[in-house]
């Protein structure tokens, strides 16, 4: 199934290029975004509210794995992006295969790129590609005590210690 809101980079690009020669205000995100959550839904919303238009990209299956370990993604790329495509603050996805935004965001050139509260600006390594495409870097939207880390290991500790002799 299709889904108007996810394009592959190169086709993207050739959008965004054209929206922000209108005069729109390109704004960017990436993660994981494995396993949806209302910190992923609150930062998506604040990120939105920088411009006229926010642009998701998630990391594929492979370079999750590569950045948190053999057992993530929970959930498969196609879906992550179906479902990040679903929200009303999200006009654009795209799915990329390397562990940083760096080609990506090269290619896209946004007016502004966003980062959690986790990050902060001297660590962000995407921060220079940005900047010298004229765009602007902000971090710290984020939703304290909500990530899927979290998320993962209360599920873990809650199914482990009730049901046990499911766990196997």
């Amino acid at each position: 199934m299709s889904n108007p809101k996810i394009y592959d980079r190169s086709k993207l690009a050739t959008i965004l290029q054209q929206t922000k020669a209108d005069g729109t205000t390109v704004v960017t995100t990436n993660g994981c975004f494995d396993v949806l959550h209302l910190g992923h839904l609150r930062y998506l919303q604040a990120a939105r509210q920088l411009g006229d238009l926010l642009v998701v990209a998630v990391n594929s299956d492979s370079s999750v794995r590569e950045l948190k370990g053999e057992n993530r993604p929970l959930v498969p790329e196609a879906e992550r992006a179906e479902m990040l495509a679903g929200l009303e603050c999200v006009d654009y996805v795209v799915i990329f295969p390397e562990s940083t935004p760096i080609d990506l965001l090269s290619e896209l050139k946004p007016n502004i790129h966003v980062k959690g509260g986790d990050y902060k600006l001297e660590q962000l390594i995407e921060r220079e590609v940005v900047e010298a495409n004229g765009g602007k870097v902000i971090v710290g939207l984020n939703v304290p005590g909500k990530s899927t880390t979290n998320l993962i290991q209360v599920i873990c500790e809650r199914y482990i210690n009730t049901h046990p002799a499911d766990a196997s």
